[in-house]
Formats: structure tokens, C-alpha cells, sequence
């Protein structure tokens, strides 16, 4: 169930950074960088998915994305909550648990066999649906589960995820033109912060991951092989 109390915007995203710290899911390393799935090089890089292995965690977590989609969707917003293949299946099913909604799910592509659906479970015409994702960066990926889920003729406006990068600023822009809007958790702007509060990591990590914050494409373009 939904508790009838929760903190702050601020307060949540400090919470929810101290939580992934906790459980080791973020990760600096600005001597080595790390490669992203876009193939440019990264001084951070965030494993969500670790929270399913952390009970408390990750029961905190869901409350807090259940009421700040309520918070800022609205109470009776949604028929349906949808999870993108695969790292949203289990958060959107934790979700959906709280808000007594059905839940589905969305696949990368076709099975390409049987029904050949990308849509798991029952959807229909009609429904206001919330696609659940782990994480979002640039906003890119979330545009194909959403056109996915609007061609079973359901209507999808919103999305909400635990972390968005928070650095590069077209991603707001291009959900909205989509007629999506965003909800999230924390950022690496609060990730950083809370790192530096509790002495996570030394300094010179802590301050490249800063200049990778403040011009991720400039800092990305003079490390490319």
C-alpha cells in the first residue's frame, strides 16, 4: 500500500542517492573510464538493477516513485502500468502492486514467433498507461516503448524511472515533443552531492566527475578513441 506520508521532492532524491551508494550501485572511475552502450566513454556509470537484490531498498524506492508519480501525474491518473524490457519489468510490478493497477510489459522488438507481440499481458484501447524504467538518459530509448504501447491504441503520456542522468538537457525537450512527461527519483547531480557529504570517494574522482557533470559531450569528445 501507498503510505499516506512521504518526504519531500529533495528529500527523496537525497535519500534515494545515500541508498545507491549504500548498496555500491554507483560507480567512478575517471583514471578508466567506463564504456556506455552509445559507445562514448564515461567517468560514472549506475547499476540499478542491484536493487532487486536489497529488499528494503528497494521497497522504499517504490513507494517513493509510487507517490511521486501520484504527487505529480495525479491520483487517478492510469489504468495500466508497463514495464520496458528488461531491467523495467520488476519495478513496474512493484508499482503496479501499490497502485492496484494491472501490469504489462513492453519488449525491445517482436518475439518473432506466435503472436509476434511486443505487448505482454492485458492492454487495451483506452487505457492511460505508465511505462516504469529503471533509468533514463538521454530520453532516446523510452520513445519506442511508448510508440509500442500507443499502437495497441492505448494512450501513453507519462513515464517514470528511478534515476535520470539529469546532464544532458535535450532529453526533457525530446519526451515532451513525444507527449511524454518525466518523473523520477534522483540524479547524478544528487548522486555527486551525497557522495561528496559522505566522503565516498576521493577527491580527484569526485571533482572530474564533477567537470564530466558540468560538459558531459566536451568531456566525452576529448576522450574518444
Amino acid at each position: 500500500m501507498i503510505p499516506s506520508s512521504y518526504p519531500t521532492k529533495e528529500e527523496i532524491a537525497r535519500l534515494t542517492a545515500r541508498m545507491l551508494l549504500e548498496i555500491k550501485a554507483v560507480h567512478f572511475n575517471a583514471e578508466d573510464p567506463f564504456i556506455l552502450a552509445s559507445g562514448l566513454p564515461s567517468p560514472t556509470y549506475i547499476d540499478c538493477r542491484k536493487l532487486i537484490s536489497y529488499p528494503r531498498i528497494r521497497s522504499t524506492l517504490m513507494d517513493f516513485l509510487s507517490v511521486t508519480v501520484l504527487r505529480e501525474a495525479g491520483f487517478e491518473a492510469f489504468d495500466n502500468i508497463a514495464g520496458g524490457e528488461t531491467a523495467g519489468i520488476p519495478f513496474a510490478a512493484m508499482v503496479a502492486e501499490r497502485l492496484a493497477l494491472p501490469m504489462t510489459y513492453v519488449r525491445k522488438k517482436p518475439k518473432g514467433y506466435g503472436r509476434n507481440a511486443r505487448i505482454e499481458g492485458a492492454m487495451t484501447e483506452g487505457q492511460r498507461v505508465l511505462l516504469v524504467e529503471d533509468l533514463t538518459t538521454d530520453g532516446g530509448s523510452k520513445l519506442s516503448f511508448v510508440d509500442a504501447i500507443r499502437e495497441t491504441g492505448a494512450s501513453c503520456a507519462h513515464t517514470a524511472v528511478i534515476f535520470y542522468y539529469g546532464i544532458f538537457p535535450e532529453t526533457v525537450g525530446k519526451l515532451q515533443d513525444h507527449g511524454v512527461e518525466l518523473h523520477y527519483l534522483c540524479t547524478w547531480w544528487d548522486v555527486l552531492a551525497e557522495a561528496r557529504a559522505q566522503g565516498a570517494f576521493d577527491d580527484k574522482t569526485l571533482n572530474e566527475v564533477g567537470a564530466f557533470l558540468e560538459a558531459p559531450r566536451a568531456w566525452q569528445d576529448a576522450r574518444k578513441k
